[in-house]
C-alpha cells in the first residue's frame, strides 16, 4: 500500500493539535515562567533603586537651592543662593522621578500579571479546555460555531498565559544586549553627582557658620562665582544621564510591551 500525503485540512489539524499540546506541556513545565519571574524581579528592584536615586538627587538639589548666605556690606543686606543655578536640572529630575514612579508601577503590574496567569488554576483551566477543543477540531465540521468559538477562547487564554513571560524574556534579552551598560554607567554618574552636590552643601553650611561678618564680605565678593561654578561642575552631565535612564526604562516598560 502506497503512503499518501495528508490533505491540506488534515495537515492544518495536525499542526494545530501539536501546537496546542506543545504549549500546554510548556505551561505545565513552568520553564518560561521562572525566567520571566527572575527578570521581572530584577527589573523591579532596579527601578526602585533608580527611583530612590532620583528622589535623593532632588532632595540634595533642594537643599542647595535653599542654602542662602546673608551679609550686610556697608549696612545693606544681601542674600545669595549659589544652588539656584541647579533649578533647571531640578525640574528635569522631578520629571524623571515621575517617569521612574510610572516605570516601577508598570513593572509591579507585570509581576502581578505573571502571578495571575502562571497560577496552577489558570494552567488547569487550559488543561480542561484542551481535550474539548481537540474533540471539536477533529470530530466536528469546520463550520460548527462552537468549534470556532472554543478554539478562539483557547487561543486567547494561551496568549494571556504566555504573553507576560515572553515580554519579560524579550526585555531580558534587550537589556543584556543594549541597555545594561548604559544603565550601569548612568546610575553610577548620577550617584556621583548626588554625592558631589551633598558635599558642596555641607561645605557651604560649614563656611557660612564659621566665618565672621568681614570674612563673609570677602567671601561674597571673591567666591560667589566659584561656588556657582562648583555646583555647575557637579551637575554638568546630570541631564544626559537622566535622559539615558529614561530611555532605558521607557524601552523596558512601555515600548517593548506595546510591541
Amino acid at each position: 500500500m502506497m503512503w499518501r500525503m495528508p490533505n491540506s485540512l488534515s495537515s492544518t489539524r495536525w499542526a494545530i493539535t501539536l501546537l496546542l499540546l506543545g504549549l500546554f506541556v510548556l505551561a505545565l513545565s513552568g520553564a518560561v515562567d521562572q525566567r520571566g519571574f527572575d527578570y521581572t524581579e530584577r527589573s523591579f528592584k532596579r527601578a526602585l533603586i533608580t527611583f530612590g536615586v532620583a528622589r535623593g538627587l532632588n532632595a540634595v538639589i533642594s537643599v542647595a537651592q535653599g542654602t542662602e548666605v546673608a551679609i550686610e556690606p556697608a549696612g545693606v543686606g544681601v542674600n545669595f543662593a549659589p544652588g539656584e543655578v541647579l533649578d533647571p536640572v531640578n525640574d528635569l529630575v522631578e520629571r524623571f522621578s515621575l517617569v521612574m514612579l510610572a516605570s516601577t508601577t508598570a513593572l509591579g503590574l507585570q509581576r502581578l500579571l505573571l502571578e495571575i496567569f502562571t497560577a496552577p488554576a489558570f494552567t488547569w483551566l487550559l488543561g480542561a479546555l484542551l481535550p474539548l477543543s481537540l474533540w471539536l477540531l477533529w470530530l466536528r465540521a469546520p463550520g460548527d460555531p462552537w468549534r470556532a468559538h472554543l478554539l478562539r477562547l483557547l487561543l486567547v487564554l494561551l496568549l494571556l498565559r504566555f504573553a507576560v513571560p515572553l515580554v519579560a524574556l524579550a526585555g531580558e534579552g534587550l537589556y543584556g544586549a543594549f541597555l545594561a551598560e548604559r544603565y550601569s554607567e548612568s546610575s553610577t554618574r548620577m550617584n556621583e553627582a548626588t554625592e558631589a552636590i551633598r558635599g558642596l552643601n555641607r561645605r557651604d553650611e560649614s563656611e557660612v557658620g564659621d566665618v565672621s561678618l568681614l570674612d563673609r564680605l570677602g567671601l561674597t565678593e571673591l567666591d560667589v562665582g566659584g561656588r556657582i561654578e562648583r555646583y555647575e561642575n557637579a551637575a554638568a552631565d546630570i541631564s544626559e544621564q537622566v535622559i539615558n535612564l529614561i530611555v532605558v526604562f521607557l524601552m523596558q516598560t512601555v515600548l517593548l510591551p506595546l510591541l
